[in-house]
């Protein structure tokens, strides 16, 4: 005997504009903040959408409007109204949901494409950026400049995140293949006279080409995954480093084991992040337009989910 039918997935569309980035509330359950761009991001304006799921579907909340693409999208974690977004004209602009229209401040500092946002939950009042022009902001709301500056890689910077367990260090991936992990509880030394990079705590040579995402894992402290242009995801642990004196940040290292590497995606992997639950799940989205979940546990190192959503024409 054949069970109820699954319930249809519910579908917020929002032409022309596709979505880049999206983020729940810290506050609300059931609310979602989407950063969008029209012509997929590759010409014209962007909107930020928040909505909210309900039983009967999705309800636009609020929707501002921009004048480039908006990349990637993050709520404060002290203010349950305020959201910050990453645009295509190089500007940080933070919105309050009680304001129309406009945000209530906006920052100029990056040169290109800010591509990341990520607000810490641990340092509630810091928020970090990642750029096209290769550096890694730290800002807070109440200040019109930013607090630091790391020209962190020579290429683009596709992502910055706080560590979830240690409030002073986060990470970033680039085109370089590498992920490097700062500490930014002191200044580093620059490394060159001509092309100046701040000093990472540890450069973990990830892949032998762009590194598109990372995530740090929940449980673990020093593990993190990484996606890439080659088709993979890789796990390290970067705890184990060279020279380091058994310390989890000695100054310039270089190394992390990669515990696994996990294979199937038939193009680029856009997008990887842990379960907030288990230790040993992680997911993927790929341009080969599908999603995997994957097993990290050493025992039981395979995919549990692979879903196409390439459409079928008949």
């Amino acid at each position: 005997m054949q069970g109820p039918p699954p319930t249809p997935p519910i579908i917020f569309k929002t032409p022309p504009f596709a979505h880049y980035g999206l983020a729940w509330s810290p506050f609300y359950g059931q609310r979602i903040a989407l950063a969008s761009a029209a012509n997929y991001g590759l010409v014209g304006n962007g909107r930020l959408h928040i909505v909210s799921v309900q039983p009967g579907g999705v309800v636009l909340d609020k929707q501002y409007d921009t004048q480039d693409g908006l990349y990637d999208v993050a709520w404060s974690e002290t203010n349950e109204n305020q959201i910050v977004t990453a645009s295509g004209d190089g500007s940080i602009k933070l919105w309050d949901m009680k304001i129309n229209d406009l945000p209530i401040r906006a920052w100029f500092e990056h040169s290109r494409e800010v591509f990341s946002i990520d607000w810490s939950n641990v340092e509630k009042h810091l928020f970090a950026s990642s750029s096209w022009d290769g550096s890694v902001k730290l800002w807070t709301p109440e200040r019109p400049q930013s607090l630091t500056t790391l020209p962190a890689h020579h290429g683009c910077v596709y992502q910055v995140l706080f560590s979830p367990h240690v409030p002073s260090v986060l990470a970033s991936c680039s085109t370089d293949g590498t992920l490097k992990i700062f500490d930014v509880r002191q200044p580093r030394p620059t490394t060159s006279t001509h092309q100046p990079l701040a000093t990472p705590a540890l450069t973990v040579p990830a892949h032998g080409t762009e590194v598109l995402s990372f995530d740090w894992n929940k449980y673990r402290p020093w593990v993190v995954a990484t996606a890439s242009v080659d088709r993979t995801l890789k796990v390290f642990d970067v705890r184990m480093v060279k020279g380091a004196n058994d310390s989890a940040l000695a100054v310039n290292a270089v190394g992390g084991v990669c515990e696994v590497e996990l294979q199937g995606h038939e193009y680029a992997v856009r997008k990887v992040q842990w379960s907030p639950h288990r230790a040993d799940l992680i997911a993927s989205a790929s341009y080969d337009m599908s999603c995997r979940m994957d097993d990290d546990a050493p025992a039981a190192r395979h995919t549990l989910v692979a879903l196409d959503t390439r459409p079928t024409y008949r």
